[in-house]
């Protein structure tokens, strides 16, 4: 699949999602089978392009291209602005942002709340395409209510003002993510226009992303909720959608591994203050829903060095025989020490 200039490894992509797309995520998605990835939204007001969080949000050192960068906010010049200033930095894609539901980005006529003010909604992705040379390409929804969706009119008019593709999440801004995500839209969408379109929405195994590609007629599909403590999920879509074969889930001793590897590379990259705070997120979706999870969680959520959570995680990880002593307070205690 192509992209611009860019060649991209496969059609199963990262969905953007604030506090968990950082660099360090988006590497290991990638290395497990990922064929893109796209940057955490990023701030279009310069005032905070300074900022500790948004200068993370567009830090690409070593990442695999192509780098992509999501932008929001509700103003045409300064979002033009906001890409040409990531440009510079690295990213080789621009992505907009009208797709998030969240009340903070909403409540400045950003993200999702766009796809409500249609000539905003366009305005924006032509400033955007004019201000730089890179694809530019747009994350939306179906539209402000189910009973209002619009993003058919709106994908038209974004392939002519010069979009790449568009990434499409099966649900309107008033569902934010309750009930299921609808395809009928997307597979409107992708009967409209000729760049490519992506599919997102409540793809969260090999056969969801077969039946929703089958569905809509997508070029690709984008994973987000459900890469959440499972990024071996883009190995195993890829590998179903080429074989037809499912692979086995990784047993306790990979996901050890690959849990260390994560969390070192998150501790490197926002300093272990602001790293152990936010690993603390990312653990509990590695060990949702198993045996002892809860009570380890509440000791590990108040480890406060780097070193006590690796020690403490790869304890609860052990071989069988340790991890049927994961329910057991005083060994977890002991382990987290």
């Amino acid at each position: 699949m192509k992209l611009g200039p860019h060649a991209l490894r496969n059609r199963v992509f990262v969905a953007p999602m604030a506090g968990v797309t950082d660099r360090p995520f988006r590497q290991l998605c990638k290395r497990l089978g990922a064929g893109y990835a796209v940057s955490e939204m990023a701030a279009s007001n310069p005032r905070l392009w300074a900022s500790v969080k948004t200068s993370r949000r567009t830090d690409h050192a070593g990442e695999a291209e192509p780098r992509a960068v999501q932008i929001a906010g509700s103003d045409p010049a300064m979002m033009a602005e906001a890409a040409r200033h990531n440009v510079e930095r690295g990213a080789q894609i621009i992505d907009i942002n009208m797709g998030c539901p969240a009340r903070k980005v909403c409540s400045v006529a950003a993200g999702s709340a766009l796809m409500a003010d249609e000539p905003l909604a366009i305005a924006i992705v032509e400033a955007v395409v004019r201000a730089v040379d890179v694809p530019v390409t747009v994350k939306m929804r179906t539209g402000p209510t189910p009973a209002s969706r619009n993003a058919v009119r709106l994908a038209r008019a974004f392939e002519s003002a010069g979009a790449a593709m568009l990434a499409v999440h099966g649900r309107s801004r008033a569902c934010a993510f309750g009930g299921r995500a609808e395809y009928a839209t997307i597979a409107e969408v992708k009967a409209t226009v000729s760049i490519p379109v992506v599919a997102n929405g409540d793809i969260d195994s090999p056969q969801a992303a077969r039946d929703v590609l089958r569905a809509t007629g997508a070029d690709a599909v984008m994973i987000g909720r459900a890469a959440q403590g499972r990024p071996w999920i883009f190995g195993q879509v890829v590998h179903f959608l080429e074989t037809g074969e499912l692979l086995a889930e990784p047993d306790d001793a990979a996901i050890a591994a690959l849990l260390r590897e994560h969390l070192l590379d998150h501790y490197a990259f926002h300093g272990e203050e602001r790293g152990v705070r936010s690993a603390r997120r990312h653990l509990g979706w590695y060990l949702s829903g198993r045996p002892g999870a809860r009570r380890f969680l509440a000791i590990f959520n108040a480890l406060d060095t780097a070193e006590a959570q690796l020690a403490a995680a790869e304890a609860f990880l052990a071989p069988t025989g340790r991890l049927g002593a994961a329910n057991d307070t005083q060994f977890l205690r002991s382990h987290a020490a």
